[in-house]
């Protein structure tokens, strides 16, 4: 049996052929170079193809993709949704309401045999957990995006989009959580700019070819970062063990979350393991570095 491997990826990008400023040959060649294993270019209502590293070259996987930008009848909010692995492209369709706006672009792109991922649900604040309870059949959503306005965090009634993960989790929607960078700008890098580089997945695969990495990122064997690197993760119906790649002098706390977001075992240290012990509906890892960087650990849905 092959061994599995990490691959790093990013799942959301733009590009000239959208509102990105560089082309898509250059933004390959920032990933490439910047250590990255696959890249799905996401322009918006595009499928943005071509033969980057067809030549041998490069070992940059591209995954054709798109971001499926729409919005509602009589509704000017954005909702906005990454089709992972799709075979061709798709035009956004146009709901009531958000529920079925969502609704129609998710099965569009499960049809196209593509990955779903909701993007930035707090972006303007158009929506959250309470829309996407709703929906069927969405396979992930954006727990972190690194592009300025996306607010992560919530604010004063609105809440985080961990928040969202959690009430989604705790009522029994199996939905996985990316970190993406939704890139945009390639020359000036500054905290107001939508800058690549600040959040990705890491991908446990068998190989780095196309086929195995969808395969295993849909099945969720990946974990989401903005800056933490796991050196060791194991996930089974008997618990969580996590183990940090440590850098330079930072400090580490692992945080294990069940149902309702309560927090089951916090532990100030670069390594921690959790045993289930029955009753807490799911368990997640979450691990924060003391220069704020994260990691994020797909839910172990736990069996009584």
């Amino acid at each position: 049996m092959p061994v599995s491997k990490w691959y790093k990826g990013n799942l959301h990008t733009h590009t000239t052929e959208s509102d990105g400023d560089d082309t898509p040959e250059k933004v390959c060649k920032w990933f490439e170079d910047h250590g990255y294993d696959f890249l799905v270019l996401s322009d918006h209502n595009h499928l943005t193809l071509l033969n980057y590293g067809e030549s041998g070259l490069s070992r940059l996987i591209l995954i054709p993709g798109e971001e499926i930008s729409a919005n509602a009848k009589h509704s000017s909010l954005p909702i906005h949704i990454g089709a992972i692995g799709i075979n061709r492209v798709l035009e956004p369709a146009t709901g009531e309401d958000i529920v079925s706006t969502l609704q129609m672009n998710i099965d569009s792109i499960r049809e196209a045999g593509g990955i779903s991922c909701i993007n930035h649900p707090n972006f303007r604040w158009a929506f959250d957990h309470t829309h996407m309870s709703q929906v069927e059949g969405a396979n992930m959503f954006e727990i972190f995006n690194g592009s300025r306005g996306c607010n992560n965090n919530g604010g004063p009634g609105k809440p985080s989009t961990t928040e969202m993960w959690d009430a989604l989790l705790s009522k029994n929607k199996h939905i996985l959580g990316a970190a993406t960078d939704d890139s945009h700008n390639y020359h000036d890098f500054h905290p107001a700019m939508h800058n690549p580089g600040r959040g990705w997945i890491m991908v446990r695969s068998e190989s780095r070819e196309e086929t195995d990495i969808l395969k295993a990122m849909k099945l969720g064997e990946f974990y989401s970062s903005s800056g933490v690197e796991l050196s060791e993760l194991e996930t089974d119906q008997k618990g969580i063990r996590v183990k940090v790649l440590e850098e330079n002098d930072f400090m580490y706390r692992i945080r294990f979350i069940g149902s309702g977001g309560r927090t089951l075992r916090e532990n100030g240290a670069s390594e921690a393991h959790y045993e289930f012990q029955g009753d807490e509906g799911y368990v997640r890892a979450e691990i924060v570095d003391s220069d704020g960087a994260k990691a994020w650990v797909q839910p172990v849905f736990v069996e009584n």
